[in-house]
């Protein structure tokens, strides 16, 4: 390959390529495979970084990985990002099934999210609908009915006192119904155990 074919590395299938030599062990002379895995270099670096850290998604590590800026303080191209990707994806460090499953699993358990916050999260992180609807099939609507009313009742017993009228009331109740809408339950069933709190809190109260 001549010098003018090894500047040639600005298009996605002339570094596949290049990487097809690598793996092979082939390529002429090596040069064309030091100059790629030299340019590479920053950014599988970056990607294991930020891999090792916690689980990504195929499109949130893309995102990063764009926003690396080198040493002349250009942007990272884009070529090179989606080589990285790809390799990530290739030797099975990046899954966006294996993420959104765990994403799914750990948020619903220990942060009590509710279905709509975990779909918008992975939505923004990239993760196909598909994907995403597969990985929330494992939270069963039980499990989020026990969540709000767990929720709800915490935040009723934080009441210290009967209402003095409805105006009062209605006060307390919006207070409460706010802990699960702003978690991403239906405002409609957050009203329901809302009331069913607060009117169990005020019970107590009378006692």
């Amino acid at each position: 390959m001549s010098q003018s074919d090894d500047r040639g590395l600005s298009t996605i299938d002339q570094l596949r390529r290049a990487v097809a030599a690598i793996q092979e062990g082939g390529g002429d002379g090596g040069i064309v495979d030091e100059q790629l895995e030299e340019r590479l270099a920053p950014l599988k670096n970056k990607a294991t970084r930020l891999i090792s850290h916690r689980d990504r998604s195929v499109e949130e590590l893309r995102r990063r990985l764009a926003d690396t800026t080198g040493q002349d303080g250009d942007t990272a191209d884009p070529e090179l990002v989606d080589l990285v990707v790809e390799r990530c994806i290739a030797n099975g460090m990046l899954d966006d099934r294996r993420f959104a499953h765990e994403w799914v699993r750990q948020r619903h358990l220990n942060q009590r999210k509710s279905v709509s916050v975990l779909r918008r999260e992975l939505t923004d992180k990239g993760v196909p609908a598909p994907v995403i609807a597969e990985a929330l099939e494992q939270v069963r609507d039980d499990d989020q009915e026990a969540i709000l009313r767990e929720l709800v009742t915490k935040k009723a017993g934080t009441v210290s006192q009967v209402p003095a009228d409805r105006r009062e009331y209605d006060k307390a109740l919006r207070r409460i119904v706010g802990v699960g809408a702003r978690r991403g339950f239906p405002e409609g069933r957050c009203l329901v155990l809302a009331r069913e709190a607060l009117d169990l809190r005020i019970e107590e109260l009378r006692r």
